[in-house]
């Protein structure tokens, strides 16, 4: 059964905002945070191709398949309104991007959120009006995020103080980083009123194939081995104690589905934009699919360093409170099924 949770159009952030989203369901719901042995797990995600393990493993059947029935569906527009969904119950599990689980993890002391897959790696970059070539270029300038204390907010303020460049939280500064959702930042370059943006696929793709902009950095080239977090899954700590088996049915359909969108690339890309027409109610186009996926890895891989990394250069540019994050990941069953299935194994270091 489906239900759908409305947010403001935004990427994953670092602050719960009260009231960033609101319920609206269809058909019954038990209101509760605890799932009994016959309930269909309920699983969240975003109408986005970084979360495309989630759209193939709900529309190929995957994670059906594996729990014996199919899941009960929510959809997310922003972080903070997935972060309530684990909080208030709404959910079970959720794949979500790195910083609304540092949050999580942060605001419940350790206790109600365990990260227990990797869905995806890379995908994003800063992309700019031509003419810009170099970070000094910056000076003066716009540059979008997606929201205050976001992933990418935190990465470009981050980078511009690496640079010796300053980027207040109130708009001043050597650049006027802009928190506003990715579908006005597509409409806010086009217009020339603001000179950049650094944001996640497909709008990094669609800026440069709508709109003539230029990419002036790929986040990838700024971690080891070009590798950094930007989906994962999370779990309730409550479900997860009470129900193991359905936790370890979910990673196996994660597996699958991390499989098939490596193997079966061609299908997959169909897959996840009728999914996405379907949510949304437009499709992307397929230059802007391919070269979406051509920017994202798939992978179980958590890539928990880059986590730990992430939430240091938050700190560092006064986005977040200093933040203990041992303990957050549980990747003992996904292990297993991987050691099971003859993959490699990942690493919570």
């Amino acid at each position: 059964m489906h239900r759908k949770l409305r947010g403001r159009i935004a990427a994953t952030t670092l602050i719960v905002l009260a009231g960033a989203g609101t319920l609206s369901a269809c058909g019954d719901d038990s209101g509760s945070g605890k799932s009994g042995s016959s309930a269909p797990l309920k699983l969240g995600y975003f109408p986005n191709v970084t979360h495309a393990t989630a759209l193939v493993g709900v529309e190929k059947g995957i994670f059906a398949k594996h729990l014996g029935t199919a899941p009960k569906t929510a959809t997310f527009n922003a972080g903070p309104s997935a972060v309530e969904a684990v909080f208030s119950g709404a959910v079970d599990a959720t794949f979500v991007g790195p910083n609304p689980a540092i949050n999580a993890w942060s605001k419940s002391k350790g206790k109600a959120i365990k990260i227990i897959s990797g869905a995806a790696s890379g995908g994003v970059a800063l992309v700019v009006k031509p003419g810009i070539k170099s970070v000094q270029d910056l000076k003066g300038k716009k540059i979008a995020t997606p929201q205050l204390g976001n992933t990418q907010d935190v990465a470009i303020r981050y980078w511009l103080k690496k640079n010796g460049l300053t980027a207040n939280k109130d708009g001043s500064g050597d650049v006027k980083v802009v928190p506003q959702e990715n579908s006005t930042t597509l409409q806010t370059f086009a217009q020339g009123t603001i000179d950049g943006a650094w944001v996640p696929e497909p709008f990094a793709s669609r800026l440069i194939l709508e709109s003539k902009g230029v990419k002036l950095l790929d986040e990838k080239s700024l971690w080891p081995g070009g590798k950094f977090v930007i989906t994962h899954l999370i779990v309730r700590q409550e479900f997860a104690r009470e129900h193991p088996d359905q936790v370890k049915k979910l990673l196996q359909g994660v597996v699958e589905a991390t499989a098939y969108l490596n193997d079966n690339q061609a299908d997959a890309k169909k897959t996840v934009n009728a999914a996405l027409s379907k949510l949304s109610g437009k499709p992307l186009k397929d230059d802007v699919l391919d070269s979406a996926f051509k920017e994202i890895l798939f992978t179980t891989d958590p890539v928990a360093p880059s986590l730990v990394q992430g939430a240091q250069h938050a700190e560092q540019v006064g986005l977040l409170e200093k933040t203990e994050l041992a303990g957050i990941y549980d990747l003992g069953p996904l292990n297993e099924i991987l050691k099971a299935s003859g993959k490699a194994q990942v690493s919570d270091k």
